[in-house]
């Protein structure tokens, strides 16, 4: 297994992809109930098999993405061959918390306030390992996938 196995929440919102993956492999709704009771090394590669492939699909359509803390934000560009980061970190004491879905102008104003400082860092890095590896661990560590990269594009207009 090259990821890991799909929690039972996210099969469940899958359910259509993987009776369609089952179809595909000649497996009946009656089967699939047999091979999870009588056959259950072989239902469990056949959830494993589904699982990569559907990280497969959507980690190779990443292209940005967004990991939160408190006080820090990491933005990622994921390109081919490398990934860029963009950063920003408060110094200080202040309110403020990435984590929140607060108003940046709100955020501005209590930092200001507060006499934080908002640092901005960036990197730049090939990947060590293959892509969709680099991105699943980013993934299992918190970050999570921006479809259009906005916040990515403001803070690189911003440097």
């Amino acid at each position: 297994m090259k990821y890991r196995r799909l929690s039972l929440e996210e099969l469940q919102e899958m359910e259509k992809e993987f009776v369609t993956f089952l179809s595909a492999q000649s497996i009946t709704s009656d089967l699939w109930e047999e091979l999870k009771q009588k056959q259950n090394e072989k239902a469990d590669l056949l959830l494993d098999q589904f699982s990569d492939i559907v990280f497969e699909k959507v980690i190779g359509n990443i292209e940005y993405l967004e990991q939160k803390s408190k006080r820090e934000i990491r933005l990622f560009h994921c390109l081919n061959d490398k990934i860029r980061m963009l950063g920003l970190i408060i110094e200080g004491e202040t309110l403020v918390d990435f984590t929140q879905n607060q108003d940046p102008m709100q955020m501005l104003q209590q930092m200001q306030l507060s006499g934080a400082k908002l640092k901005m860092y960036q990197g730049e890095k090939e990947y060590k390992k293959q892509r969709e590896i680099e991105l699943f661990e980013l993934l299992e560590q918190g970050a999570f996938i921006s479809k259009d990269g906005a916040l990515y594009k403001t803070v690189e207009k911003l440097r």
